[in-house]
């Protein structure tokens, strides 16, 4: 969603007397909906629609959703997330107009490309290419056959591009204006007041802030729990305030941090993800993983540190900030798995990144 505000930014350039309207899951909808180049949000209530046809209330909310989507009479919609769920409701909306991206490159011709984008880069001496890899899994173009709901289909010229660049090829055509990417955050007014009122609750004191956000979805992009706390007490040990943030999911790790990292404030499960942009907002440094938080982080112009090991960074790392990352160079990484049944190789990617690396990387960025 963070990636996808630039291109919100340009329709906005582009159609300056536009309805512009988000379609997204209420959880998330806090991140966007304040932003001034949207007119509105639209909820897709994700959870209560899978009760679709047993739960009465779902099932005629998901129709009332339908009936939204209808008679607002799109003229356009963009597809930039390409499955078959986002572009049901893409031809639900009966807009005249679709744009998403085009089929997924075989596996020949994305090595063609790759190998023609890794040789320009070599040209260039680019320092930004060296982790540029051929992807045998991960994103290589719209998936589950949506491309054939699209009357526009964006091209894909290579797919070794920051996530935020590639979604901004729907430029092309549309004539967005060539203004850097903004990817800027509006968070909702009565946020920082919310954040305050928790951190009082919880005791955390009014100086200078870091903010632990160990979860991520992926079980191969989570780093090491104890490490985390390592670094926690580095940060106590520094003066900082230092707060563990999470979503319930996460509950579990970061209730393990906090124990290994006595005088952090654990906060899991507590915080909307707008509550979450508004400590990092506060906060003088934001330590991660390749999670949603990190880009939050960086869209709000906040110091972060990232441990990277299954992922490319050039691909979906903090948006023009390499400087950033911290990962171990090895012959299988980045590799796009997903589960740690799927390693071969005990997770050395994020193993062997130790305590001492991410504290070095936090004392540069601060």
């Amino acid at each position: 969603m963070i990636h996808t505000i630039p291109v919100l930014v340009k329709l906005r350039a582009r159609y300056p007397q536009a309805r512009i309207d988000w379609f997204v899951t209420p959880e998330n909808a806090e991140i966007v909906r304040c932003h001034p180049a949207l007119s509105d949000t639209v909820l897709f209530a994700r959870r209560e629609y899978a009760r679709f046809g047993r739960s009465p209330r779902a099932t005629a909310g998901f129709f009332r959703l339908l009936s939204r989507l209808r008679h607002a009479r799109y003229d356009l919609v963009i597809d930039l997330h390409g499955q078959l769920r986002s572009v049901f409701f893409a031809l639900a909306s009966g807009a005249p107009v679709r744009i998403g991206f085009d089929r997924p490159l075989s596996g020949k011709r994305a090595r063609l490309r790759e190998e023609r984008a890794r040789s320009s880069a070599e040209q260039s001496h680019s320092l930004d290419h060296t982790l540029a890899n051929v992807p045998r899994r991960g994103w290589k173009g719209a998936r589950e056959g949506s491309w054939l709901a699209y009357t526009h289909r964006i091209p894909i010229p290579t797919l070794d591009v920051h996530a935020i660049d590639r979604y901004l090829w729907v430029g092309e055509l549309l004539g967005f204006d060539d203004s850097p990417a903004d990817s800027t955050v509006y968070l909702p007014p009565e946020t920082a007041s919310r954040v305050d009122a928790l951190l009082s609750r919880k005791g955390v004191p009014r100086k200078k802030l870091a903010v632990l956000v160990p979860g991520t979805i992926w079980e191969t992009k989570h780093w090491l729990p104890e490490r985390f706390a390592e670094v926690g007490r580095y940060l106590l040990a520094s003066g900082f305030a230092v707060v563990i943030a999470g979503t319930p999911r996460d509950r579990v790790r970061c209730q393990g941090i906090a124990a290994l990292a006595p005088g952090a404030c654990d906060l899991s499960g507590e915080t909307t993800p707008a509550d979450i942009g508004g400590i990092i907002q506060r906060a003088q440094i934001c330590i991660t993983n390749d999670s949603g938080s990190m880009h939050l982080a960086t869209a709000l112009d906040r110091p972060v540190v990232s441990i990277f090991g299954p992922t490319n960074p050039i691909h979906i790392g903090p948006y023009r900030h390499p400087e950033s990352v911290v990962r171990v160079d090895l012959p299988c990484s980045p590799c796009n798995f997903r589960k740690l049944s799927q390693c071969p190789h005990e997770h050395a990617c994020m193993q062997q990144v130790t305590a001492a690396m991410v504290i070095e990387r936090i004392e540069k960025k601060l």
